[in-house]
């Protein structure tokens, strides 16, 4: 495995990913061992849940499916659906308030570092995503591609924040998710939080995806 990761070039991002992970779980950690309540320990679960799209890339990286189209689909699917769980702990900011025991700055920290680590592991599947579809497909339309996953993304985002939709919900009550989901593109006039969230969410999404891409690319020149 450490073979086959160096060989792709993800050796170094694994080991500073797993590093920024300790380092949030620590933070947790220390804040429930302070103020001996478990207030923002929910975070961890956030964060392994944002860690499913780059697991599943990384699978794609690493293996070789093109010869088997169920597993490439399925791998490809999974990231679809948890790929919004990535920029969603971004929300969790929601829930910084002064609270005693514990100052607000730390808590400010503690949600950022969860937020980045996971947002850093969900462009990085994304960015596996995008060069794995230039393979099949022309730059230009990859490109569109992306820009139109970062909006689904966003739109991901809000079911989950707001109408408290999970990932496998689309398997375990496909019928009421689906429901709430036809109703926004049938009725957009009636849901106005829901575009507004998508859009301008969709928008600062593709803001840091594409910047985070500039400076990946220049380092590779």
């Amino acid at each position: 495995m450490i073979t086959q990761l160096k060989a792709t070039g993800k050796y170094n991002i694994t080991i500073f990913l797993i590093a920024m992970s300790i380092f949030c779980f620590s933070l947790s950690l220390f804040r429930f061992w302070i103020s001996e309540r478990n207030t923002f320990l929910f975070l961890n679960w956030n964060l392994f849940l944002a860690f499913i799209p780059w697991m599943a890339t990384t699978i794609l990286v690493l293996s070789n499916f093109n010869n088997n189209k169920v597993t490439l689909l399925g791998l490809l699917i999974i990231w679809l659906l948890f790929f919004p769980n990535s920029p969603y702990i971004l929300t969790d900011l929601f829930h910084l308030q002064s609270r005693a025991a514990i100052p607000v700055w730390f808590d400010l920290i503690l949600i950022l570092s969860f937020a980045w680590t996971g947002l850093t592991s969900g462009f990085i599947s994304l960015f596996d995503i995008e060069t794995f579809l230039k393979k099949q497909l022309n730059h230009r339309v990859v490109e569109f591609i992306i820009v139109i996953m970062l909006f689904l993304g966003s739109f991901g985002v809000y079911l989950g924040r707001y109408l408290r939709w999970n990932s496998w919900d689309i398997i375990s009550e496909p019928t009421h998710l689906l429901l709430d989901v036809g109703d926004r593109f049938i009725n957009p006039t009636l849901h106005p939080r829901t575009w507004g969230v998508t859009i301008l969410l969709g928008i600062l999404l593709n803001m840091m995806y594409w910047t985070f891409k500039y400076f990946k690319t220049e380092e590779a020149k």
